[in-house]
């Protein structure tokens, strides 16, 4: 990401996304990985939030029916296999 010379929240030139697409995920995590960078501790979380609303626009665009519940039950998942070091 190259710098920006006249900067408003980010310092880092962010390209925008289009949301409901993969590409505005990016965007969020690209703005929280600039908050990062400017040691921004509430601008990383602000930049988790719309990156959760992101994520729902996304799935609500191309997987109707499917939450962040859904998600988080499949993260628990990989959690536990993970945990015991079974796959099967």
């Amino acid at each position: 990401m190259s710098t920006v010379s006249n900067p408003g929240y980010h310092v880092a030139h962010i390209e925008k996304g289009e949301l409901g697409e993969l590409s505005k995920i990016q965007e969020e995590l690209n703005e929280a990985l600039d908050a990062q960078n400017q040691n921004a501790k509430i601008m990383v979380l602000v930049e988790l939030s719309d990156m959760v609303g992101a994520l729902e626009a996304y799935l609500s665009k191309h997987h109707p029916g499917t939450t962040l519940d859904d998600l988080k039950t499949m993260a628990s998942i990989t959690q536990r296999a993970f945990a015991s070091g079974r796959r099967s």
